[in-house]
This record gives structure tokens, C-alpha cells and sequence, in this order.
């Protein structure tokens, strides 16, 4: 018998190969070092091989695929359901992923290459970043706080704080110290940030489809180039609905009965891109009056009717689906609403 798929649970060091013939019956159960997988694959007839979706899935996926082999990325979620309850173990996930990979409703994930992978490198490190940076600051204020020393909000204010801690005669000698090593740590953060965010902006401006999405108002040259990086073909999504379900900004259903209700929206999903939405929504509810076009006069309405946040989460759904229609239409968007993808 020959054996057309195999489900591979992978790891740092040991890897469980779990082979099936084309009636599901298992033909080979094997445990692989790390240094193994390029050699048996490569040694292997061509069949399928599945994986789950993770950090190092993508190089693994194009290892294999160089292999000969073709090669398919699915989620976690939907491995789980067929997971045995009480016996998880390498072995098991193995065979789940093969009986996932048949479902007929079964979705893959996209392989990136190593440009799409290297782009992404630089806004999770940005992010990490940013979020060290949010982190040094509240502690830079709890401590000036504690001797009384505060400064109205936002990081332009933080000179100003730096000043009063320096012309405070009654503050030790090493608080002030304290301080001024986390304000160098803070101007390193801020010169790295810079540098990320200028590496990303350049590329935003050489990918075609980043500058087509440029052209949607809210969002900027962070988040086009995230989209890009993320979303490897748009064509994997059917409908502007279902990328925005991918995002997790359509909300979350507790129907039965034939009674439909309605919830908070999903927040599944690639988190960063749908935080980026969401941002650039907030922006643009506050300039809501200025923005002259048929989205903003939709903005508008929607303001008089409910709250900021949820007239910003829904504006976030209908930017991504702009964002779908743009990219699978090879469009720009055209504010006056004529051929333009607006959905």
C-alpha cells in the first residue's frame, strides 16, 4: 500500500510522523530527530504532507515542499476536535492532524516565504518594542509619584517630568539616578522604535498592493505592510465577510432555537492586524465630520446611534473589507464611491 498522507507533529527536537493510504489506514508510525526530516523526506515518495500552523511550521513547510512533497498548514482549532479525550500525547496529534486534513470543511493556511517571514520579524520586534516602552514609562511615573512628581499623560510629557525630578532639592540622590538610567533606556527604545518603523515604512512604499492600501483612509503605512506580510493570498478568503471573520470584528453568535443573538465581536484571528484596524477606526471617528465621503456620512449616523467604541469596532469591520475587495480586485479606493470596493 502506499502511503498518501502524512500528519506531522512538530517540535524543537522530536517530531512524530504519522502515514496513511488513501482509505485513512494507518502504514507508518515514526518518531524523527530534527537532523531527520530533511533526509526521510527527501528519501520518501511524493505524498502529502500536513502540519499545524505555528511558529516554525512555515520553514518546516518549505523544507518538505523543497522535498517534492506537497505541503499543507493547518490551524490548531481545527485539529483539536479530533484530538482522543485523555490520550494526548505526539502520536495522537499526529493522527489528528491526518483525520483534520480530510474534513471537507477543513481550511489551510498559506506557506510564507522567507521575505514575508523577515517583514513580519520587524513588527512583532516593534511591537515587543513598544510594549517595553509602555512598561518603562508607567514605571518611570510610579516612581516620580511616590515622591509627589506627576505630569499630565502622553510621552511628550516626559521631559517635563524629567526636569522636575532634576530641580527637586528634597529627592535622594539615587532616585535621581534611578530615573535617569530609565530615561537612556527610554531614548534607546525610542531610536530602535524609530529605526523599525522607518525600515517598514520604506517598504510600505515599495510593495504595490501596501500603497493600494494606503489609499483607504485610517489606515497607514503599519498597517498596510502587516496586511501584506499576514495574508499571503487574499484569494484564500471568499468574501470580504469571511476575512473580516479571519480578523475576528464580526461578533460572536448564541442563536437557537431560530432566535438569532448577537454578541461581542470574536477576537480570533491575527491580533495585531485587528488591534491596527481598530486604531485607525479611532482615528478617523474623530475627524467623522471632516471625512466627506459615503463612509463618513455612515460614520456619522452610526455615532448619533451608539457608542464611540462600538461605531469604531464596526468601522474596523468595514475597513477590512475594503482591504478585501481592494486586494482581490486590484483596486484603489475611490471616495466618491464609484467602481469602488466598498462593501
Amino acid at each position: 500500500m502506499k502511503i498518501t498522507m502524512i500528519g506531522l507533529d512538530i517540535a524543537k527536537s522530536v517530531f512524530q510522523a504519522h502515514g496513511t493510504d488513501a482509505n485513512g489506514k494507518c502504514l507508518l508510525k515514526r518518531k524523527l530527530g530534527r537532523s531527520e526530516v530533511a533526509s526521510f523526506f527527501g528519501k520518501l515518495e511524493r505524498c502529502q504532507v500536513v502540519l499545524e500552523a505555528c511558529g516554525t511550521s512555515h520553514h518546516w513547510a518549505r523544507v518538505i515542499r523543497d522535498a517534492g512533497h506537497d505541503v499543507k498548514l493547518i490551524p490548531p482549532d481545527m485539529v483539536k476536535p479530533f484530538v482522543k479525550r485523555g490520550k494526548k500525547n505526539d502520536a495522537v496529534d499526529a493522527a489528528a492532524i491526518c483525520l483534520a486534513a480530510l474534513h471537507p470543511d477543513t481550511r489551510f493556511v498559506p506557506i510564507k516565504n522567507e521575505e514575508q517571514q523577515s517583514l513580519l520579524s520587524l513588527h512583532s520586534t516593534r511591537t515587543l518594542l513598544v510594549k517595553q516602552q509602555t512598561m518603562l514609562v508607567n514605571a518611570l511615573r510610579a516612581l516620580a509619584a511616590e515622591f509627589g512628581l506627576i505630569v499630565p499623560l502622553g510621552n511628550s510629557r516626559l521631559p517635563d517630568l524629567l526636569a522636575k525630578i532634576g530641580t527637586s532639592p528634597d529627592l535622594p540622590d539615587v532616585m535621581k539616578q534611578t530615573v535617569i538610567l530609565l530615561f537612556e533606556q527610554y531614548g534607546k527604545l525610542s531610536e530602535s522604535i524609530g529605526c523599525l518603523e522607518r525600515r517598514i515604512q520604506a517598504q510600505a512604499r515599495q510593495d504595490e498592493d501596501a500603497r493600494r492600501l494606503l489609499t483607504i483612509p485610517g489606515i497607514g503605512p503599519m498597517t498596510a505592510s502587516l496586511i501584506v506580510a499576514s495574508v499571503t493570498d487574499i484569494d484564500t478568503f471568499e468574501s470580504a465577510r469571511h476575512f473580516a471573520a479571519w480578523l475576528g470584528l464580526v461578533p460572536r453568535q448564541h442563536s437557537s432555537g431560530g432566535k438569532v443573538r448577537l454578541g461581542r465581536i470574536t477576537k480570533t484571528g491575527n491580533r495585531e492586524i485587528r488591534k491596527l484596524l481598530v486604531l485607525g477606526a479611532t482615528s478617523m471617528s474623530f475627524r467623522a465630520q471632516k471625512w466627506t465621503s459615503a463612509a463618513g456620512a455612515w460614520l456619522c449616523k452610526l455615532l448619533e446611534r451608539r457608542p464611540t467604541r462600538l461605531a469604531t469596532v464596526a468601522l474596523a469591520n468595514k475597513l477590512a473589507r475594503i482591504v478585501w475587495a481592494l486586494l482581490s480586485r486590484k483596486e484603489i479606493y475611490r471616495p466618491a464611491g464609484r467602481n469602488v470596493a466598498v462593501i
